[in-house]
């Protein structure tokens, strides 16, 4: 009897290893198998531990559940090394090295689910692809998707880094939480430190016509609830996506990292991605621009035409001459167009009276300084939709090669009605404003997005989002500013998502509208930003006559790039304080970025990533010794130096402080 029952268990274990794929450096496995009720599962094994034990999947469909009856067709694989340039990002270059297995399944309706799993060194992903069934009396090839029953099954009680996913805009405050202590739906990406001292970063990729993935806790697994219709209230459950088969979904992907570094690295998000699809992208270029913007949040000028109004031909300028006289590739206006007196109906070609357009396009281009237009739509994305090619071809002619777009409305008007920005309707807004754009050779600084999923590589033309509580809250927020650890989680949740519009730059910290709200921040704090925060189109925000009050801080913020070779997290802490060194694209010099939180702290940058026998001057930014974000956040020191490969650098942060570090090599 003995033997018998070593010889089916054996039999069992053959049969499972067959239902696997392991990554590249063979140290993660993603196994799969089909339970009696033929519902699908799988499991995420790292280095011989568990990290992901059996978990769900499927889709539960107004027509059918896929999520059980199912039955193993057959079993795929592929394998695929790679390197692949970037228009633009934190590399140059991409590996992009990953093991697939393709699970085919039929269905008890006949439809085939196919369950694609990726595995790479630094994470896992899985997609599903639906099929029609084959049979034509059966053939039906609409779904109507209720809900996904896909889970993650953690088998330890990790801390999530979060935010909840009826956040207006994702402008939350991370809070960090047990898994089991749970009780709100996030907002997808969550962010885990492990037990066993790694990292995980769960989040989607490709998301394109399909509703946003939010994750909750529930019988011990983070579930998914994917964000639903809005007018869909006549069903029992509200309806989350309307597909046509065959479809596919976006990536669910998990990076699992051994190290805080080892996670930020991971690209995993990009290559989920599809390929470029502009022939020619090299009309897209990253920039840094500063604008009339900030002034509007201090309340010193306004939106709407009147006695202070910031948009006017006489202060863009000024705003225009300046950016030339100080490098600076571009300027940003917003209130420039019809509209902002009611916010009923923005024009998107019509200036105010006190704007000639044909003027500044005409100056702009004289001065080799690009102009970014702004279209707030207030949240009427029908409208906008309605006059994209109108509005873009006029954009065009006056050589308007960016614009930031905004939907400023906790529910955006779609062409479907009233829907959240995040469910299906809104993602296909955004997405037809991209390849629109794309159309007439514009870039799009989105406000108020759905959260990046990496579509950029696909559409490189999307540079940037926000998505985030940037630095405007700094200005007006009731609780008086975002608290000096925000800065320093966010390189591990929001911007691990993609390109962050976050805004930096701040160089007056008093705001006599709103005394109670500051920055809570050093200068150098400030500097340091500018590398530890990615974004191709880079804003320095603050007022000009701001930047001349330290005209040499403002050095930093006119030489540092905002495209990279290499990028790498040389040393951090989430919540605590982080230190990034990126190389510029296609040169040898090195910046380095470090911000912290409310607490000062020594800390040691070594230089190894400097070429070897090189020797670099450098110009060293931080905070002097009696430094405080509160008491004395202008009390900064530049220091000239050379360094080498072998060396390290020692400084001290502030509280709330940073650094900002540029190399250049002499030889």
């Amino acid at each position: 009897m003995k033997r018998l029952l070593f010889f089916a268990v054996t039999l069992l274990a053959i049969s499972c290893s067959k239902q696997q794929v392991l990554s590249p450096d063979g140290h993660t496995h993603i196994a799969f198998r089909l339970t009696q009720a033929g519902a699908p599962e799988y499991s995420v094994i790292q280095d011989g531990d568990t990290l992901i034990q059996w978990s769900a999947l499927g889709l539960s469909c107004m027509e059918q559940d896929l999520t059980t009856g199912f039955r193993l067709m057959d079993i795929d694989r592929e394998s695929r090394s790679e390197r692949w340039e970037t228009v633009w990002g934190e590399e140059h270059w991409i590996d992009d090295r990953h093991h697939e297995m393709t699970v085919e399944l039929e269905h008890q309706s006949g439809i085939r689910m196919n369950i694609v799993f990726r595995a790479f060194d630094d994470g896992i992903a899985f997609r599903y692809e639906l099929v029609p069934a084959q049979s034509e009396a059966e053939a039906d090839d609409r779904l109507i998707i209720l809900d996904e029953a896909t889970e993650y099954r953690f088998t330890a009680d990790h801390q999530a880094w979060s935010i909840p996913w009826r956040t207006e805009y994702y402008e939350g405050l991370w809070t960090k939480s047990p898994l089991s202590e749970i009780t709100d739906t996030l907002c997808s990406p969550v962010t885990l430190e492990m037990t066993n001292d790694h990292y995980a970063f769960v989040h989607e990729a490709a998301l394109t016509d399909y509703p946003a993935q939010n994750l909750y806790m529930a019988d011990g697994a983070l579930k998914t609830y994917l964000t639903p219709w809005l007018d869909s209230t006549a069903h029992v459950t509200p309806v989350k996506a309307y597909e046509q088969m065959p479809f596919v979904t976006p990536w669910r992907m998990v990076i699992l990292a051994r190290s805080l570094p080892e996670m930020v690295a991971s690209r995993i998000m990009l290559n989920l991605n599809e390929p470029c699809a502009i022939e020619d992208p090299s009309w897209i270029k990253p920039m840094k621009f500063i604008g009339i913007w900030w002034g509007m949040h201090m309340k010193s000028m306004t939106w709407e035409q009147g006695p202070i109004h910031g948009a006017t031909t006489t202060n863009m300028e000024r705003y225009l001459r300046f950016a030339k006289e100080h490098g600076i590739e571009a300027v940003l206006a917003e209130g420039w167009n019809l509209g902002w007196e009611d916010w009923k109906h923005f024009s998107f070609t019509e200036p105010y009276s006190d704007w000639d357009m044909d003027y500044l396009s005409q100056l702009a281009d004289s001065l080799g300084v690009a102009i970014i237009g702004h279209n707030e739509t207030g949240g009427n994305a029908a409208d906008y939709e309605d006059v994209l090619d109108e509005a873009y071809a006029y954009h065009q002619k006056h050589n308007i090669r960016a614009i930031k777009t905004g939907y400023v409305s906790p529910i955006i008007r779609t062409k479907d009605g009233l829907q959240l920005n995040k469910g299906q309707s809104g993602v296909r807004h955004y997405r037809k404003v991209i390849e629109t754009a794309a159309k007439y050779h514009i870039c799009i600084d989105n406000h108020e997005p759905v959260m990046p999923t990496g579509l950029q590589r696909t559409w490189p033309n999307l540079m940037t989002q926000e998505g985030v509580r940037g630095q405007e809250w700094n200005a007006w927020s009731q609780d008086g500013g975002s608290p000096c650890n925000h800065v320093t989680i966010l390189p591990f949740t929001r911007i691990m998502a993609g390109p962050v519009d976050y805004t930096p730059g701040v160089f007056a910290f008093e705001n006599p509208v709103m005394p109670q709200t500051r920055v809570h921040s050093t200068l150098t704090g400030q500097l340091g930003l500018f590398v530890c925060f990615y974004s191709p189109l880079q804003m320095a925000c603050d007022l000009p006559e701001n930047y001349m009050r330290h005209p040499e801080a403002f050095r930093f913020i006119e030489s540092v790039p905002c495209d990279w070779e290499r990028s790498m997290l040389i040393d951090g802490r989430i919540g605590e304080y982080c230190i990034f060194a990126r190389q510029r694209r296609g040169g040898e010099d090195w910046y380095i970025g470090g911000i912290t939180n409310e607490n000062a702290r020594n800390i040691t940058i070594p230089l190894s990533m400097l070429t070897e026998g090189k020797t670099y001057s450098a110009r060293v930014y931080h905070d002097d010794d009696d430094a405080d974000w509160q008491t004395k956040p202008y009390a900064y020191v530049i220091d000239q130096a050379t360094f080498t490969s072998t060396d390290t650098i020692r400084l001290r942060m502030a509280s709330g402080g940073g650094l900002a570090i540029e190399l250049k090599p002499e030889n």
